[in-house]
């Protein structure tokens, strides 16, 4: 697995638990709007908001936000704040290399406070293209064994004929990872044997990890407990491992 998802799914869960919802509804729609505001209202045209609302339906996202999201992103409702999608990349703790994808109304505010938690924090913003190159982006699937067919050879064969990559079983956690163009025909694939991913989007995967301590690990995972306080702040990816 990657060690971003390892990561990731650590603070998933510890957000599910500890975050207030408002701020989980914040995140949330910010990212229905900038689906809706790039590719329509119509989530059956527009993967990218099929995907978005069905993540804030997960976390019982009450239908009048998700509406209102989705009208604020196609400019039928708002004050005329625009959203739009920034990454910053940077370093942190032991020199891991770090991407953190925003979602903003003001590209200044979030870019400070990105830099500001970096450097009290063991790291530092880097430049563009300082680490990018270290990540390939992948489309990324998340399940549980227990949601897997008796027959798994066949269920692997349907998943590659729709474009998967790879499928790797580690524990009870399945993982399917396919490129960008595949990735909506093998999510599809997946619903289509009436199977729901707990987990699923568009990750930036280190090529290689790097080994830390447990003290630049316990350091880290604060850092991103700090990231996960950010309501710009939609996700993050780390080549630690």
């Amino acid at each position: 697995m990657s060690g971003h998802s390892k990561w990731h799914n650590i603070q998933q869960r510890k957000g599910k638990q500890d975050a207030k919802r408002s701020s989980m509804f914040s995140k949330f729609g910010k990212a229905i709007s900038i689906a809706a505001q790039r590719g329509g209202a119509d989530p059956e045209t527009n993967f990218s908001l099929r995907l978005a609302i069905d993540k804030a339906k997960s976390v019982s996202m009450p239908k009048d936000n998700i509406d209102r999201a989705v009208k604020k992103g196609t400019g039928e409702v708002g004050d005329g704040v625009q959203i739009e999608e920034a990454l910053y990349e940077g370093f942190g703790p032991g020199g891991v290399a770090l991407i953190v994808k925003c979602l903003t109304d003001n590209r200044n505010r979030t870019s400070a406070d990105i830099k500001h938690v970096l450097s009290k924090n063991g790291g530092s913003l880097g430049s563009s293209g300082s680490v990018m190159w270290m990540f390939d982006l992948l489309g990324l699937i998340q399940l549980e064994t227990i949601k897997l067919p008796t027959d798994r050879d066949s269920f692997e064969m349907d998943l590659i004929e729709a474009g998967a990559e790879d499928i790797s079983i580690d524990g009870e956690q399945v993982e399917i990872k396919t490129k960008v163009e595949n990735f909506s025909k093998v999510l599809n694939k997946l619903k289509s044997l009436n199977i729901e991913p707990d987990d699923s989007g568009l990750r930036y995967i280190a090529k290689e990890e790097v080994g830390i301590s447990d003290e630049v690990r316990e350091q880290i995972s604060k850092l991103f407990d700090l990231l996960e306080e950010n309501d710009d702040v939609e996700d993050y990816f780390t080549n630690a491992g």
